[in-house]
């Protein structure tokens, strides 16, 4: 079901966005990247949302699995409150989780567990106290789910400056872009051009649900939009925050 990049770059975005996003710019997220043998690769999402959370967590599936190189399927299901709020990480999968986390300061989290350079396990998280006070529309909704994703896949965002890009890997104040732009996919094959000679992917669920909790204090300390945290067995688990509004990053 692969679609050809030339394809993906005139549907989604047309030829006016590439003069928009330098063909040079990278947003890798530090080199972050799934272990795997072979491209495209498949990425098990677990569905811990809500409802009303379905419908965007499917259309962002979809837009990034028109990637060249890698492809998302729903695994099993689990949205109860304690699931969603402890919204633990499954080895060689993503967790997608929302609830209301309360007013913190974060609009949507996605962490990512690290171990030899490679990722493990992730989640992402979107914050209901934000969303269902009336502040963000439907849109918002789609950007912030489509970034915490991408993100798990080793993405970076592509500016932290505020400016637009016409993608929802952007820091625009906007939140305004529901899908991936072309320089998206183009990163992903980038990030994803070599093969390793062993997986950190898994179809079913393997070993006990691990519930990592970053150190930060997101209500004190927004001070930038990314915390690593050290843990015992040697891995790290990596955060990256987005701010509720006002919207700025901190590096």
């Amino acid at each position: 079901m692969k679609r050809r990049l030339l394809a993906l770059i005139a549907a989604l975005v047309g030829g006016s966005l590439l003069l928009a996003v330098p063909a040079s710019a990278n947003h890798s997220w530090n080199g972050y990247h799934w272990a795997r043998t072979a491209n495209p690769f498949t990425l098990t999402v677990v569905d811990s949302n809500t409802s009303d959370w379905d419908d965007n967590l499917n259309s962002a599936l979809s837009d990034w699995s028109r990637s060249t190189v890698l492809d998302l399927r729903l695994g099993g299901s689990d949205d109860s409150n304690r699931t969603r709020k402890q919204c633990r990480m499954v080895r060689g999968q993503i967790r997608s989780c929302n609830a209301s986390y309360g007013f913190n300061g974060w609009l949507g989290v996605a962490s990512i567990n690290i171990s030899g350079g490679h990722i493990t396990q992730g989640t992402t998280k979107m914050n209901d106290s934000y969303f269902n006070s009336g502040s963000y529309n439907e849109t918002a909704r789609q950007h912030v789910v489509c970034q915490e994703i991408g993100h798990t896949f080793g993405l970076d965002h592509q500016d932290e400056s505020g400016a637009d890009l016409n993608t929802c890997m952007d820091y625009s104040n906007k939140l305004d872009n529901p899908s991936p732009n072309s320089h998206d996919y183009e990163q992903l094959v980038s990030i994803y051009g070599h093969l390793d000679g062993s997986t950190t992917i898994t179809s079913t669920a393997e070993g006990p649900l691990l519930e990592l909790v970053p150190s930060w204090a997101p209500a004190a300390q927004r001070s930038r939009a990314v915390y690593v945290d050290k843990l015992e067995d040697g891995s790290e688990l990596v955060t990256f925050v987005l701010w509720a509004n006002p919207i700025q990053a901190w590096r």
